[in-house]
């Protein structure tokens, strides 16, 4: 097994990226960092290092357990990293789940009508206290 591994590789081997050309993409635009400095694709990572990587809207960390290029099976995966992402990450992205409105991507046009209801739903009437407007006629 080697002892160093570019990072773009094991970034995709370890299923945190689709592809190798996501991989390296995310570490030329600035979204992967080793130790808390940011890295370029062909970077080597060594066991025991902290790869940070942002993908929107929260930044996942994971301690390198093991360096591999080669992509494998997922239930191989805790033996590769493992996942130390602070829990209010992870309430963050619950948060943007439930609104589902933070991050939207700019193009994709108008709201539908599901995405409508769910906003509604979310930004009920009773949380700012306008159920008794029409009460006082």
């Amino acid at each position: 097994m080697a002892e160093v591994a570019r990072i773009d590789k094991w970034l995709w081997a370890t299923r945190v990226f689709k592809t190798r050309s996501l991989a390296a993409d995310a570490c030329k635009n600035g979204r992967v960092t080793i130790n808390g400095i940011n890295v370029k694709p062909s970077h080597t990572i060594k066991v025991g290092e902290t790869v940070s990587v942002k993908k929107s809207p929260i930044t996942y960390s994971f301690k390198v357990l093991k360096c591999i290029e080669q992509r494998v099976g997922a239930k191989l995966l805790p033996d590769i990293y493992k996942n130390v992402t602070d829990a209010k990450q992870y309430e963050l992205l619950e948060m943007s789940r439930i609104s589902g409105f933070i991050d939207r991507s700019r193009g994709t046009g108008r709201p539908t009508k599901k995405d409508r209801r769910a906003l509604d739903s979310f930004a009920d009437p009773v949380m700012f206290g306008f159920e008794d407007e029409d009460d006082d006629d």
